[in-house]
């Protein structure tokens, strides 16, 4: 999953590399010897699915029916941890997960990032004539 690649893939990248693919960060924090950590927000709007089943009574039988509610929004905080001008940790906070996908809110964040940093780590250097 691309949340977790980002863990590796971006390290290194510089705070000009990180503007570029995820822009501007929604909150800095000075660590002092351990750096700036950088917060990206991503909150997701809870929908709702709800499935009402009729209720149904026959006779000497209960009655049976109810209904489900679905709810998959939430927020994510990606959170880059950033020294001496570089990425040096990536990690995720929040209520970020669905069903069968753990960080499932934060891809959008670091999808781009990821692809950023696969397109210029391995790039061919520009020859010179």
């Amino acid at each position: 999953m691309t949340t977790a690649a980002a863990r590796k893939e971006m390290v290194g990248l510089s705070e000009a590399d990180i503007r570029m693919c995820a822009g501007f960060p929604s909150a800095t924090a000075d660590v002092g010897s351990s750096g700036q950590i950088w917060t990206y927000q991503r909150t997701v709007q809870r929908g709702n699915l709800n499935i009402v089943v009729p209720t149904l009574a026959v006779g000497a039988i209960p009655a049976v029916g109810g209904s489900v509610n679905v709810a998959p929004g939430g927020y994510c905080n990606t959170q880059i941890r950033m020294l001496n001008g570089h990425v040096a940790e990536v990690a995720y906070a929040g209520d970020n997960n669905l069903p069968n996908s753990r960080d499932a809110l934060c891809v959008s964040t670091v999808d781009a990032c990821v692809a950023y940093a696969r397109q210029h780590r391995y790039k061919a250097p520009a020859v010179s004539r």
